[in-house]
């Protein structure tokens, strides 16, 4: 097997990374090809996943937590610089074949490094009871695309506050929970990040290649498509979500129509008092980003108490969002 490395050690976005995973599908037909990388804090989706299903988004804005889909299925991984990614491209095209033989070999390497690795469902790696690893696999010009996660120091508690739905006390739960079912690498060897890639590395490839800058243009090329909004957000249907709850003005039953997140229709029920216009005031969130940040800057422009008899704006923001 080949590893693949790059003409600099500069950390690339995560779409960098899937487009190279493309490239080298599409330019090399037959060789098997191996890389590891690390992003700054993201998120990444799977194909055909709902975003606002599975994302913070207002959280992953608020503390520059990039986010990106990708082309395999499966579910939603947080990543920082302390966890390793990693990449099989193959010319095998039988799913059960690449898991079994490529995921053997990680779990292989794992248990020579004296941890006790194995598969567990349809794409984990354990240790010991607790997931350290999850994987994902596509199909690409007749050659399979496999790439996974290795969890070596990653920051659980951001993890889990990136990709909950935005609700404290499924995020308060999440943390605990997921504190019992996930593991650091780092809690099990006393070994670094870099010593941990290498060994990996020196095990599975026996030889390398390193791209040249015009391979580099033709993944970047590749990128923009991955950065694309219709490709983000694109499989987001349009859906609707209702809450409702008490305020000193009346019950509130709001129901926002939303598409990739931003606000289509809105309307709202109730028992509440009108001052002025209810559409004026509704139509002020048409085509708002459906988030705790931009919906207030909304009721920063205006007050909402001269639209409906003595609703606070705080009360308002915690139905919607709490």
């Amino acid at each position: 097997m080949i590893y693949v490395n790059y003409p600099t050690n500069k950390t690339e976005r995560l779409s960098f990374y899937l487009a190279t995973e493309e490239f080298l599908a599409k330019k090399y037909k037959e060789e098997e090809y191996f890389f590891m990388w690390q992003v700054k804090p993201t998120v990444i989706f799977g194909r055909n996943q709902l975003i606002e299903n599975e994302v913070n988004l207002d959280f992953v804005k608020r503390n520059n937590i990039e986010f990106y889909r990708r082309k395999s299925g499966g579910g939603c991984v947080y990543s920082d610089p302390s966890n390793i990614m990693f990449s099989f491209i193959t010319p095998s095209i039988n799913k059960d074949f690449v898991f079994d033989t490529y995921l053997e070999k990680i779990v292989s390497l794992l248990k020579r490094l004296g941890l006790n690795a194995y598969f567990s469902g349809r794409n984990d790696i354990l240790i010991d009871g607790m997931k350290v690893s999850g994987n994902a696999f596509y199909r690409l010009n007749n050659r399979s695309v496999v790439h996974g996660t290795m969890l070596y120091n990653t920051d659980l508690s951001v993890m889990v506050k990136a990709i909950t739905p935005d609700n404290e006390k499924l995020i308060s739960k999440g943390i605990d929970s997921v504190r019992s079912r996930v593991t650091n690498i780092k809690d099990h060897l006393d070994i670094s990040i870099e010593d941990f890639k290498s060994f990996f590395k020196s095990n599975i490839c026996g030889q390398s290649i390193v791209l040249s800058e015009e391979d580099i243009l033709g993944i970047r090329e590749i990128e923009k498509q991955y950065l694309q909004a219709d490709f983000i957000y694109g499989k987001n249907p349009n859906y609707t979500v209702k809450r409702k709850g008490r305020t000193e003005a009346g019950i509130l039953e709001i129901s926002i129509e939303l598409k990739n997140n931003f606000v289509k229709n809105i309307n709202m029920l109730g028992d509440f008092f009108l001052i002025e216009d209810e559409d004026e005031f509704l139509n002020l969130f048409k085509n708002v980003e459906f988030t705790e940040t931009a919906f207030n800057k909304v009721l920063k422009s205006i007050k909402i108490e001269e639209y409906i008899y003595n609703l606070k704006k705080e009360e308002f923001i915690k139905i919607l969002f709490n």
